[in-house]
């Protein structure tokens, strides 16, 4: 039975897994286009999951139809975000983004902190611990649930950068600004709808996280780094490497979790990133610069 043992924990990385890979997908795009690196990126991950947890409680919103509407408030706050406090920051030595975007991460974990306590706060759902069984295989519902729904949001923003006129001027900035600006796009505005949407994600993400994990404010720089190593893996910039990243640490976390022991699972996954940096700079879905 030992192999239904590690399909079942390869089955529960994957679903984690999709729902980390939407978590760095806001991550990759930001910095895929507006250059700028979201060292707050965890912060807003986890403020994501208390707006989870404050409308499950107090309205019964389930997170699963709460992250619509905390994906459009972080919409809205990264769009304002960019156009007042980052936006003048693009461009700026790298080190000045840094302390910026780090202070404005302490700011919030400590916010967390004031409003909420450090005690832990998690979404219990009604079918919580209820699962499918595929043969020997045990599929949370919940489990599956979040990654469906961070599949549905990750083929939504695919959609948008493919098919649409602003996803395709967005894609023009990132590829070429001197050209996007001389032909006359609002590449501060796009910058603005970009981090807007790489805010979205992160709080689609934080809304299904919260289904998982529990919430407290001293997660959210081990969420920071665990995006920036899946961003790493698959590829600064890309969008599908984010997912692709996202899938293998899901996957090598859960396997740690079983093969060595639950404490090791990060050192496994920053192995991952040496050996994925040794053998290809760029990341597994990255271009040489």
């Amino acid at each position: 039975m030992l192999w239904s043992l590690y399909g079942n924990v390869l089955v529960q990385g994957i679903l984690t897994g999709l729902v980390y890979g939407l978590m760095a997908l806001g991550l990759s795009v930001i910095f895929g286009v507006v250059r700028v690196v979201n060292f707050a990126h965890g912060e807003f991950a986890v403020v994501a999951m208390y707006a989870a947890f404050v409308l499950f409680h107090a309205l019964g919103l389930d997170p699963f139809i709460s992250m619509f509407l905390i994906a459009a408030a972080f919409f809205v706050l990264g769009y304002g975000l960019q156009r007042t406090l980052i936006n003048p920051f693009v461009g700026r030595p790298d080190h000045e983004q840094f302390i910026l975007l780090v202070g404005l991460a302490i700011m919030l974990v400590n916010g967390l902190l004031m409003i909420f306590g450090p005690d832990a706060r998690h979404a219990n759902l009604p079918y919580s611990f209820d699962s499918w069984f595929v043969g020997p295989i045990i599929v949370d519902k919940v489990r599956a649930y979040a990654a469906i729904a961070a599949l549905a949001v990750s083929g939504l923003l695919f959609g948008f950068f493919r098919f649409t006129t602003t996803g395709v001027a967005i894609r023009a900035c990132a590829d070429n600004l001197v050209g996007a600006a001389v032909v006359g796009l609002d590449v501060k505005k796009l910058y603005a709808l970009t981090f807007g949407l790489g805010l979205a994600c992160v709080g689609c993400a934080g809304a299904l996280m919260v289904t998982l994990t529990d919430a407290t404010p001293m997660i959210a720089p081990g969420l920071t780094l665990l995006a920036f190593t899946i961003v790493i893996i698959g590829g600064m910039g890309s969008m599908v490497g984010a997912l692709v990243g996202g899938l293998l640490i899901g996957i090598v976390e859960a396997l740690a979790s079983v093969v060595i022991a639950p404490s090791m699972k990060s050192m496994v996954s920053f192995g991952l990133l040496v050996l994925v940096l040794a053998l290809r700079p760029q990341g597994l879905m990255g271009k040489r610069a």
